[in-house]
């Protein structure tokens, strides 16, 4: 059976979360789920598991950059461009969009035993290669709110372009109990 986004009964008067203690104790929050910028849902649950849509780097409801990512040695001088650096940082804002899109469906992010994959995309510029470097955001964020449960398979992946000229996207599968 399958769920879409809405919240299981009970998701919305929850207990707030070992996890969500961990993220405040990093300074971070859980959003709202970002509303859809097409014809899709934030999350799915099909059996015990939680597929995420890709995730932005909103930040109350706005990206906090836009642009291809490069090192600052490629590129070209009429576009934008995000350094590694931030958009290592932006990645972690998607993973945690993605927390919350696992949330408004599971109700409980103690209930996640496990990440099992995450996929990134990179807005990249043509040269530039560190796509790993910058989904890492992602994965230290998993590991240090999820602990060993937070340790996943993973692709980096570059691309030309993602939706809304945002420099990453994340994507996530959790198993949850």
């Amino acid at each position: 059976m399958s769920t879409s986004a809405q919240a299981q009964p009970g998701a919305a008067d929850a207990p707030v979360s070992a996890v969500e203690k961990r993220l405040a104790d990093l300074g971070l929050t859980l959003p709202e789920v970002a509303a859809p910028v097409a014809a899709y849902v934030p999350a799915v649950v099909s059996g015990s598991h939680v597929y995420t849509s890709g995730q932005l780097p909103f930040v109350n409801g706005k990206l906090p950059a836009t642009g291809k990512v490069s090192a600052g040695t490629e590129g070209y001088a009429d576009e934008p461009t995000v350094s590694p650096e931030d958009a290592q940082r932006f990645a972690a804002i998607c993973a945690v969009n993605a927390l919350a899109a696992v949330k408004s469906v599971i109700g409980d992010l103690d209930r996640i035993t496990r990440i099992v994959k995450v996929v990134g995309f990179v807005s990249s510029d043509p040269s530039f290669i560190g796509q790993p470097g910058v989904i890492n955001g992602a994965s230290e964020l998993l590991g240090r709110v999820l602990g060993d449960a937070g340790q996943h398979a993973r692709s980096a992946v570059g691309v030309s372009v993602l939706p809304l000229d945002s420099p990453v996207e994340v994507e996530l599968i959790a198993e949850f109990s």
